[in-house]
Order: structure tokens, then sequence, then C-alpha cells
């Protein structure tokens, strides 16, 4: 194993540590808005031969990191391997997204579903993550994650993206019994995954939770929220300084933050329609926060970007545990030169706001 992170101002963030600046990182920083990611993509000629390629994900991992300054890798995947490991048959259409040739439909597709050891089933994530550690050479941290299990069986029972989420939602109201057999079955994979990565090197892992707002929040609780307390408790994430920290993000969950903090976690990503204020407030210091300007920020001019960097950092206010983030995933069309004035004014504003007592 390499070193640890020359860099390691995510992991001191994350566990709420003292920082000489906030650190920053984008999710989906390795993706479509690099001309050398389309590149790199184009090469491996689809979007899952890129992912299940270790070489070429390494290399994708690594590209928003010779170009801006950041202080984290992200592991480049997608949460859908989980489920593709598991028989569903992913791939991926042009103009539509991700698609299942087997979605689940009944308790029968339930019980077909495979056991899934990650070292051989999703062995080339795990290399990749090997491949990354060793590219980076410490530094910065590498970030793991999967989806949470609520989000990965909406897309397994709906067969892909959903507007109306019709189809999970029938199961849950009228088979919430399958519907728990299916969450079971997916976050016991989930953790074996994630535990998976650890080993492999990951240093932070984040759990993405994208449909769990779609939910009441009586149902958030019983099908969302408590499947990701249930990871949190199986992962090993060791003790002490060398313990990995977790990080949960439900999307537009800004009234559920308070329960989520509650989990276990070490930080909670907050996307750009909750104050970072009111957050701190709801979670009273008891987790890191990670967030949350608004992606669409991103198509403004470098000045414009400058003040909602500011915003976002007087919203969090002075004090330990805040990763600059963005509310949810750069957009593929933003210019690169956009995130480059983003990541300058976090490392120019924020020493501010970690002045020593």
């Amino acid at each position: 194993m390499s070193a640890p992170a020359h860099n390691d101002l995510l992991l001191r963030a994350l566990r709420r540590q003292p920082t000489e600046r906030t650190p920053v990182w984008m999710m989906r920083q390795a993706g479509r808005y690099l001309p050398e990611y389309m590149e790199i993509r184009r090469q491996a000629g689809d979007f899952m031969a890129l992912c299940t390629n270790p070489e070429l994900a390494c290399e994708v991992t690594m590209q928003p990191l010779r170009r801006f300054p950041l202080d984290a890798a992200i592991l480049f995947s997608d949460i859908l391997t989980v489920p593709d490991a598991m028989g569903l048959g992913l791939y991926f259409e042009a103009g539509e997204g991700p698609r299942f040739r087997r979605p689940i439909r009944c308790q029968a597709d339930i019980d077909a579903l495979a056991v899934v050891d990650p070292e051989a089933e999703l062995g080339y994530v795990i290399e990749a993550v090997r491949r990354i550690r060793r590219e980076l050479d410490g530094a910065v941290p590498l970030i793991g994650f999967s989806g949470s299990p609520w989000t990965v069986a909406t897309y397994m029972v709906e067969g892909g993206s959903s507007r109306t989420y019709g189809q999970i939602k029938r199961l849950v109201y009228d088979d919430p019994e399958a519907m728990h057999c299916l969450l079971d079955k997916v976050a016991k994979v989930t953790a074996d995954y994630l535990n998976a990565q650890i080993a492999a090197g990951a240093q932070a892992v984040m759990i993405f939770d994208t449909w769990g707002s779609v939910l009441t929040p009586a149902a958030y609780r019983e099908f969302s929220l408590d499947y990701m307390s249930r990871i949190i408790g199986q992962l090993q994430t060791g003790t002490g300084e060398a313990r990995i920290p977790t990080i949960l993000f439900t999307k537009g969950a800004g009234s559920r933050l308070a329960e989520l903090a509650l989990t276990g976690c070490d930080a909670l990503g907050v996307d750009w329609t909750t104050d970072l204020a009111e957050a701190r407030r709801l979670t009273a210091d008891r987790v890191a926060l990670q967030g949350n300007l608004d992606p669409s920020v991103l198509y403004s001019s470098p000045d414009a970007i400058r003040q909602e960097v500011a915003t976002v950092l007087e919203s969090f206010g002075a004090g330990e545990g805040h990763v600059f983030n963005l509310g949810h995933g750069i957009a593929p069309d933003v210019d690169p030169g956009h995130a480059a004035a983003m990541v300058a004014a976090v490392h120019e504003l924020s020493p501010a706001f970690h002045v020593p007592d």
C-alpha cells in the first residue's frame, strides 16, 4: 500500500479536525465536461467498456487532478455496477441512459438475484482502486463509493431512469415484504463492495442516495435511511487516526439531515437547496458537511462564481468540518475553465475561515 496522503485536508475535514483551508473536490469531477475524458471514452467504445477496464478507469480518475489542484480523487465507476453483478444485464442506450435487460418485477426475480463476491464479479472495480492508489502515490486521498440500496433498487425495479417511480412505489405499497427482501440483498452486496474498496485502498467512502427524497418521510426512514445505517454499521473502517471516514448524500434531503446525522456517518453531503448554516444547526455539528454550490453557477462568469463560492463559505462559517463541493454533479457542458475558477476561489477565500484561535 502507498504511503498516507501527502495532502490530507479532506480526511482531516471529514474527521472535523483543524485544516489550513477548506478542501475541495467535485462530484462527477471525472467525466463528460473534460475533452480528455471524451477522448478516452471514444477509445473505449462505450461507457461500460470504460468502467470495466481498470487501466482506463484509473486514467479517467486521474484526469481532473492534472487540471485542477483538487484535494481528493474519486473512483471512476458507476453505482449500477452492483445490480449488473447481480445479474440484471446493465447497458447504456444512447439518449436514454442506463437500462437493465432483466428488471425486477416480482419476488421470483428477487429470489433469482446472484450472490456477489466483489473480488470476482466486481473485480475490475477493486483492481481500479488498487491502480489509482498506486498512481496517486499519496498525493491526495481516494474516495470509493456506492449507491444507496434504495437508489440502486429503484433502477433495478424501474429498469432504468424514471420520472414517476411507479414500479418501485407499487412494490413499496403493495408488497413491502418483497421490497425489504430486495433491499436486504442489495445492502449486503453494497456493504461487501465498500469493504472490498476499503481493503484495496479507498481512504474514504461515500454512499449516493439520489432518489431517497422521492419517498414520504416515513417511507424514507423505512426503505432508505435504515439500510444506509445498516451499511455504515457493517463497514470495516478501523479506529482512531486511521479510521476511514464515511459520507452519506441524499439529494433533496434538507429536512432529513438531523436523522442522517445519527446514522454513524462522519459527513453528510448537502445539496444547494439547503443553506449550510441551517444544515449545521440541524446536525448540531455532529458531522462534517460537504457542499453545496449550485452546479449551475458554473455556467456563469468567473467573477460570479467567486462570489457564490464566498456565499457558500460564509454560510458554513468559521470552524472545522466543511468540505467544499457542488450540491450535485458537475454538468457535462460546463467550461472546465469555470471549474478551475471555483477551485481557485476556494483556495483564495477559505483560509480566512480557518484562522487559529
